[in-house]
C-alpha cells in the first residue's frame, strides 16, 4: 500500500470539493482532492444548474447574504473558469422567474418574499413582483393557467456539468493531486496529522476539510465533527432541442444554451434511492406543460434522479472540529449557486486555516440546543 502526504486534503471531488480544491490551486502539488468517482451518490451530476438568489434566507437571513455574494462572485469565477481551463460554463445572469399558477399561488410568493424581507438584518435585494400581463410581456407563450410570478435581477443558471468539468480541467494545470478512486473508509488523528485510509493507500495531510457531501455524516465524527445530512431526492426531464424560447430561467424550467429544455422539481425524503418515479415525472411534466403547452408536443429524451445533500434546516453548514482544530466540515445542497463564493472566498480562508467570518453562521451548533445557549 502507498502512503502519500499533503499540507491539505479534500475529501470530495464534487462541485463543492471541486470549488474549495479551486481556491487553494496556488498551493498546487501540496493539495490532494480525494474523490470517490461517480459510482457515489454524487448530486453534482444531477444539478439542475440555477444560480439563485429569490426566496433564500427565509429563517437564516445570513444565507441570503451569503447567496448574493456568491451571485456577484460568479461572473469573475466564470472568467477566471475560462481563462485557466478554456472552458466556457455558459452563465448566464440576465434574471430569473419563479411562475404562479393562480392567483392565490401568487399570493402566496407575495406573503412569502414579504416575510424574507422583514427579518432582522436582511440583505435586501430587488425583487418585483409580476402580475399576468407582465409575465406576457416577457414570456409570449405562456400559457393561460399563468397568473403571475416574481422575477430578480441577480437570479441566472449555467452548464454544471462543464462547471465540474473545468473546475477540475483547472486543479489539473495547477498541479493539485486529483485522487480518483479513494473512497475514504477511516480517519485516524495521528502525531499532529491525520491519515485517510483508502483501499489504495493511506494519505497524510496536515489539513482536513470534508466536502463528501452524503458521505459526511459517517466520516464527520471521525475528527469530532456533526455533519447531519440527509438525502433529498430531485427529478429532471430533458426535453429535445428547440428553438429559443427562454431566455432567462424559470424556478423549475430552463433552456440550455444548446436549446434542450430542462424541467426540474420535487422534493422527496427517499432515503438513499435514486430510483426515478413515474408519478414524480409526470407531475412535473404537468405543470411545465401548464406553464408552455406548446411542450406536450416536444419529447422528453431522457430523465434522471439525484439525491440533494440536505441540513435539518437546509441551509449550509461550515465546520472546524474543536478536538481537531485543523479539520474541516462543507456541506451545502446549492452547489452550483454558492460555487463562487466557496472558490473565492472559503477555500482561500481554509488553505490559511480558519473559517472566513461570513460562515460562522453555518456552524453546526445550531442543531444542537445545548451547544448554542
Amino acid at each position: 500500500m502507498t502512503e502519500r502526504r499533503f499540507a491539505v486534503a479534500i475529501v470530495g471531488g464534487g462541485l463543492v470539493g471541486a470549488a474549495l480544491a479551486f481556491g487553494m490551486r496556488t498551493q498546487g502539488r501540496r493539495v490532494a482532492l480525494l474523490d470517490e468517482g461517480d459510482v457515489a451518490l454524487r448530486a453534482s451530476r444531477g444539478n439542475f444548474g440555477l444560480i439563485w438568489v429569490q426566496g433564500k434566507g427565509l429563517g437564516m437571513p445570513a444565507y441570503g447574504a451569503w447567496t448574493q455574494r456568491s451571485a456577484r462572485e460568479w461572473p469573475r469565477l466564470a472568467s477566471l473558469l475560462l481563462a485557466e481551463s478554456g472552458i466556457d460554463v455558459a452563465l448566464r445572469q440576465d434574471g430569473g422567474l419563479a411562475v404562479c399558477l393562480s392567483r392565490d399561488e401568487l399570493k402566496l410568493r407575495e406573503a412569502r418574499m414579504d416575510s424574507l424581507f422583514a427579518q432582522p438584518g436582511f440583505e435586501r435585494h430587488p425583487l418585483d413582483v409580476l402580475d399576468r400581463d407582465a409575465v406576457l410581456s416577457r414570456l409570449p407563450c405562456a400559457g393561460p393557467h399563468v397568473a403571475g410570478g416574481t422575477w430578480c435581477a441577480q437570479d441566472g443558471h449555467c452548464n454544471p456539468l462543464r462547471l465540474l468539468h473545468a473546475l477540475h480541467a483547472a486543479l489539473q494545470r495547477a498541479e493539485v493531486a486529483y485522487l480518483p478512486a479513494h473512497p475514504v473508509t477511516a480517519i485516524a488523528v495521528e502525531a499532529g496529522e491525520f491519515a485517510l485510509h483508502t483501499s489504495r493507500g493511506t494519505v497524510r495531510c496536515e489539513r482536513l476539510v470534508l466536502a463528501a457531501g452524503l458521505g459526511n455524516a459517517q466520516l464527520a465524527p471521525m475528527v469530532g465533527l456533526a455533519m447531519p445530512v440527509t438525502p433529498n431526492q430531485g427529478h429532471v426531464l430533458a426535453l429535445e432541442r428547440v428553438q429559443p424560447f427562454l431566455p432567462f430561467p424559470l424556478e423549475n424550467i430552463r433552456q440550455t444554451d444548446d436549446g434542450t429544455v430542462l424541467v426540474g422539481d420535487a422534493q422527496r425524503d427517499s432515503g438513499p434511492d435514486d430510483r426515478l418515479d413515474p408519478a414524480v415525472m409526470s407531475a412535473i411534466a404537468a405543470r411545465a406543460q401548464r406553464i408552455f403547452p406548446f411542450l406536450r408536443d416536444v419529447r422528453v429524451n431522457r430523465a434522471w434522479s439525484a439525491l440533494r445533500v440536505m441540513s435539518p434546516d437546509t441551509f449550509p453548514i461550515y465546520a472546524q472540529s474543536r478536538a481537531h482544530p485543523g479539520a474541516f466540515g462543507v456541506t451545502c445542497h446549492s452547489g452550483v449557486t454558492l460555487a463562487a463564493v466557496h472558490a473565492l472566498v472559503l477555500g482561500p480562508a481554509l488553505a490559511a486555516g480558519a473559517l472566513p467570518p461570513a460562515a460562522f453562521p453555518f456552524a453546526a451548533d445550531r442543531f444542537d440546543v445545548r451547544a448554542a445557549a
